[in-house]
């Protein structure tokens, strides 16, 4: 890797860094943080929906302003927004607010992610390609993801400490300084390369046009649609399996207020985010296509769930944890660099921010559906079913394998606009799988 691209690399490194030790503080607690404000089951994950129904409300306004006012801008936005929130949270917390308030709120916290949706990763590869970088994208999206589990390693274990020695809110507290921090580090290190933003004086055209870009070059695209409509699937049951099983590791445990288990938790999914990262680059030189890694990570993961669903031991179920978090975190890296050497570079931030609305899209169903099934079934049933819906990504990814993008073999960062223009050209001869 050239000087330049190894730059652009640490500042990347640098801003996962700060951006997951700050986000993960509450991650070990905040199932925990909601029940204990009086929400219900069924509330807590209804407000954790209404947090991805604000991302996906937003995705396209916040694609609009990364593409066309600079991804620096849309991070530095993302802080602020996400700070602020955060310190609702906490006020709200310590009011006992009625159910519509954490609504409103999430809805704020969703708002604040898509600030950083689509835009930092977008950053990252433009100015890698101006750059020089001819690697291969598995190699640096698994090093990220090695220094973010680090990062939820720490931040995680360590809010789920301070929560047990101090309150629930404390960890609150804790994320909205490191943003602002964040901030400062942002502010002064990060700048757009490679990229030119076009801005707009006229916002809503700018939104109606960045959709069409999105739809054009995501949906119509049929290796890039099929990856995007199995999101929703893994995605929505992802947030909710992370977020049930603080609750359900403590019921296991038989200590409702041992919150240092639930940090634990998290950490162990941090832990093998950390090895899954190192795995990536390795099993995508043994595995000739990239979709062969997602469809058997996929079925994996959804299988594991079902087991998880099924024991009542604790010891058994964090050693299915681990496995499930070490499946799903050796198939993130090869999805990112599959989706974005289908992309080209004008579009990036925008099709990227499409793709995590489709997904999100998911959790808003899944959530409240799954959290009214633990209401009255209980989470392991609750588990098993999430499974069960994560299945139904597989055969998405299969109908996307058989269009036989270049993207699923490439072993470089081949990612160019005449690429991801001919894929997008591509006759749609419906699916074929």
């Amino acid at each position: 890797m050239n000087p330049a691209a190894l730059k652009i690399q640490r500042i990347y490194l640098t801003l996962t860094l700060g951006n997951t030790l700050a986000a993960s503080f509450i991650w070990g607690i905040n199932t925990l943080f909601l029940l204990d404000a009086g929400l219900s089951n069924l509330e807590a994950f209804a407000a954790n929906a209404f947090f991805t129904a604000g991302m996906v409300l937003f995705e396209v306004p916040t694609g609009v302003i990364a593409d066309g006012w600079g991804r620096r801008v849309s991070f530095l936005l993302g802080t602020v927004t996400l700070a602020a929130s955060t310190y609702l949270y906490y006020l709200l917390w310590q009011l006992s607010a009625p159910f519509w308030a954490w609504a409103v709120v999430s809805v704020l916290l969703g708002l604040g992610f898509t600030f950083f949706s689509g835009a930092v990763e977008a950053w990252l590869v433009d100015a890698l390609h101006f750059s020089g970088f001819d690697g291969a994208l598995e190699a640096v999206f698994g090093r990220a993801q090695m220094v973010a589990g680090v990062a939820m390693l720490v931040g995680s274990t360590a809010g789920g400490v301070i929560a047990q020695a101090t309150d629930l809110g404390v960890p609150f507290l804790l994320r909205v300084g490191v943003l602002l921090a964040m901030f400062g580090v942002a502010f002064w290190l990060m700048h757009d390369v490679g990229f030119t933003p076009e801005r707009s004086p006229h916002p809503l055209e700018a939104t109606r046009a960045v959709l069409s870009a999105s739809i054009d070059n995501g949906l119509k695209n049929p290796p890039v649609r099929y990856i995007m409509l199995a999101a929703p699937f893994s995605a929505g049951v992802g947030i909710y399996v992370f977020y049930a099983l603080q609750p359900y590791l403590l019921e296991l445990f038989g200590d409702p207020h041992a919150y240092s288990v639930a940090g634990l938790a998290a950490g162990i999914v941090a832990g093998a985010q950390v090895v899954g990262g190192w795995l990536a680059p390795m099993v995508r030189r043994l595995v000739r296509k990239r979709t062969t890694v997602l469809v058997v990570s996929s079925s994996m993961g959804a299988l594991i769930l079902v087991a998880l669903g099924i024991t009542g031991v604790f010891w058994v179920a964090l050693l299915l944890l681990v496995l499930w978090a070490l499946v799903s975190a050796a198939g993130t890296p090869v999805r990112q660099a599959y989706l974005n050497d289908m992309i080209a570079s004008k579009q990036r931030a925008t099709v990227l921010s499409f793709d995590s609305l489709v997904g999100s899209s998911g959790g808003i169903v899944v959530q409240p559906l799954m959290g009214r099934t633990a209401d009255v079934y209980g989470y392991p049933l609750s588990l098993a079913i999430s499974g069960v819906i994560e299945l139904f990504a597989v055969p998405f990814l299969l109908a996307s394998r058989r269009r036989r993008s270049p993207a699923d073999t490439a072993t470089t960062d081949t990612a160019t606009t005449d690429t991801a223009t001919t894929d997008t050209a591509t006759t749609d001869t419906g699916p074929s799988a």
